[in-house]
């Protein structure tokens, strides 16, 4: 596995990042890294894709979610499907992590990988894992995977957070060969 630098993102006080360029079939698979995700407010980490170079998104998806949580009094942990996140064939934006803080050492950060984005065949499938300190003073482990229910090739991605509320963050744009 040979991993490519496609494009970095540095946000300080956005309200979106976006990718819309570079995705198309150079690669069969995508890696999108996200380091320190810290929004203004507790906030979900979300995205989103489209097929015209991001004049527009909200692709049909399914999605299927559950997390590890423990808190830091030891007070509640669980590991369980968490049915509030998950899709079925919608078009807003997908959320990849819930509940991250906002304090100065709050964050996520995760990994996204797409599949066959150029694709006009097969639906694009995609996976996610995160990690958080949430805001409610738990750490908890994310695990999202879905698809986007098209067949036209994928060519941008976004990514928001909740409410469009600001955030900082990296994330960066890997080609995997």
């Amino acid at each position: 596995m040979i991993l490519t630098l496609l494009g970095t993102n540095i946000e300080s006080g956005d309200a979106l990042s976006a990718f819309t360029s570079g995705i198309d079939s150079t690669y069969d698979e995508y890696m999108f890294v996200i380091y320190n995700f810290n929004p203004t407010s507790e906030s979900n980490f979300l995205w989103q894709a489209s097929t015209n170079g991001g004049s527009s998104y909200g692709l049909t998806a399914t999605t299927i979610a559950f997390d590890a949580h423990h808190f830091e009094d030891d007070s509640a942990t669980s590991l369980a499907q968490d049915t509030g996140q998950d899709q079925v064939q919608t078009t807003g934006n997908i959320n990849l992590q819930w509940s991250t803080g906002s304090g100065a050492d709050e964050s996520s950060s995760g990994i996204i990988h797409l599949f066959s984005p150029s694709s006009t065949t097969y639906v694009k499938h995609f996976y996610s894992r995160f990690s958080a300190y949430r805001g409610d003073d738990a750490n908890t482990h994310a695990f999202v995977s879905g698809y986007f229910n098209t067949t036209s090739a994928i060519n941008a991605v976004k990514f928001v957070a909740d409410s469009a509320m600001d955030f900082d963050a990296v994330i960066q744009m890997y080609g995997i060969s």
